[in-house]
């Protein structure tokens, strides 16, 4: 399968709202450092993001607490990007949030979210962000947070909301309080099968399945880099394609709804992964797999 030629399109669209996204997005985490935790090269970090741009993508994942020492996610979109694609829809966070020295700060209250909203707006250079999802971790309830997106999203600072890192009874609190566009949750091939279910709950209500980490192997950080399954080396043989694109091929035919986020800092690997929108496999393919 080649590369050079392959749309971010070629896996359909989807609905954020009245928004309309390619269903093989990007994720901003990996632009602000390498794997050995050293600060990305800016050059080559605005490079992906307009090559990305260039391939079709126009559904970015990034939040404020994105940041190393020296890059933040948010400001290297801003310098690659503005002024915007039309059709760009940049989705953020918040909830977590880190110090300027970047130790984690305790979960905002729902008093401080308008903050947090801010200063994504700050970052991005924008008036309003066009999704913005409520990162829980945890059981306890999140109506009250929920509740205090909504009034910034009535009050024209947001567009669209979302829930991140959630329970399948949380997400159905959310929607109780105003209307859920996404759930983003950590999911892939062997990890997380849990939440199936969850994914077509999020179908029958026409809400996007936004899986991270979902090129993983060995450990979540690690992404592609650890040990891979032997049948998913395999199936990337037979179709001459490397581990990772038959992971994202696989978290595509998941459903129609389910949204790709796989994030780099290589422009070489962004093509990679832009390519897998074009890869179908098989039944007996996606049977195999089962096994991983």
């Amino acid at each position: 399968m080649t590369i050079d030629t392959v749309h971010a399109g070629a896996a359909g669209t989807w609905q954020l709202g009245d928004l309309t996204v390619n269903r093989m997005g990007l994720g901003a985490m990996r632009l602000t450092a390498n794997a050995d935790g050293s600060p990305s090269d800016r050059d080559r970090a605005v490079a992906v993001l307009r090559r990305a741009v260039e391939l079709g993508v126009n559904h970015i994942d990034t939040a404020a607490f994105y940041f190393s020492p020296l890059r933040s996610a948010n400001e290297l979109i801003n310098r690659a990007l503005w002024p915007y694609p039309e059709d760009l829809v940049i989705v953020t966070k918040v909830g977590p949030g880190k110090d300027p020295s970047g130790q984690w700060l305790p979960a905002a209250r729902p008093d401080q979210l308008r903050g947090q909203v801010e200063e994504n707006l700050r970052q991005l250079g924008r008036d309003h962000l066009d999704v913005v999802n409520l990162r829980v971790h945890g059981p306890e309830p999140l109506s009250e947070h929920f509740g205090a997106l909504a009034e910034l999203r009535d009050a024209g600072l947001i567009r669209h909301l979302g829930v991140s890192a959630v329970r399948p009874h949380q997400v159905i609190e959310a929607r109780a309080v105003a209307p859920v566009v996404c759930v983003q949750n950590s999911y892939g091939l062997g990890y997380r099968r849990s939440h199936d279910e969850l994914i077509r709950d999020c179908a029958a209500h026409g809400t996007a399945f936004v899986p991270f980490f979902s090129i993983v192997t060995s450990g979540r950080e690690a992404g592609a880099t650890g040990e891979e399954h032997p049948e998913v080396l395999a199936v990337a043989r037979e179709h001459g394609v490397t581990a990772a694109q038959v992971r994202l091929a696989w978290t595509l035919a998941r459903g129609p709804n389910v949204l790709a986020i796989p994030g780099t800092g290589d422009p070489a690997h962004l093509e990679q992964n832009v390519a897998a929108a074009a890869l179908r496999l098989s039944p007996a393919d996606l049977a195999r797999l089962d096994a991983v």
